[in-house]
């Protein structure tokens, strides 16, 4: 049996790091690594993606897209799969269902503004929602089986109030 002062861990586990510049009978001492001469041999070197003055690969390459400053971040979810989730008992059709119960659901993942509904799929079951956006299509198909959809206005972002001058 072994005791708790016999632990140890396997040879070779932990290895010290490399002490450059340390004597030549280190293997790294002298010029530590670092060749002879040059650019690289001294400090401060920044050349990461340097290419000797040619046009570098990052700038020569074209830019692609747009990302929008002010787009909503929504977390899609399909009528398809809310109906497999009741289904499978992980949806309450009693009540309202919101973000935190697909989230609980695992559903929903991302989404800080919310979620939106899309009709992809089939609807068969009776359910109100409240959530931030549902395609047309959705909110039909809702309707149709009597439940209904709420939608939550986002929330405004933060607004300077204007400048008064002082009298």
């Amino acid at each position: 049996m072994m005791k708790l002062n016999e632990l140890k861990d396997n040879e070779g586990a932990r290895k010290g790091r490399m002490r450059v510049g340390r004597g030549i009978g280190s293997g790294k001492g002298k010029t530590g690594g670092r060749g002879q001469k040059g650019q690289t041999s001294r400090s401060g070197v920044s050349i990461a993606g340097f290419e000797g003055g040619q046009m570098p690969l990052h700038m020569r390459i074209p830019k692609r897209g747009f990302n929008n400053p002010f787009g909503k971040d929504y977390d899609i979810v399909n009528l398809g799969m809310i109906q497999k989730f009741i289904d499978a008992g992980k949806l309450p059709t009693d009540g309202t269902v919101d973000q935190a119960a697909l989230r609980a659901a695992g559903l929903s993942r991302g989404g800080k503004d919310g979620v939106r509904i899309l009709a992809k799929g089939e609807l068969t079951s009776k359910v109100s929602f409240n959530v931030a956006g549902a395609s047309k299509g959705a909110i039909e198909a809702i309707e149709k089986l009597g439940g209904k959809v709420d939608i939550i206005l986002p929330r405004p972002k933060y607004v300077k109030p204007p400048y008064e001058k002082k009298a």
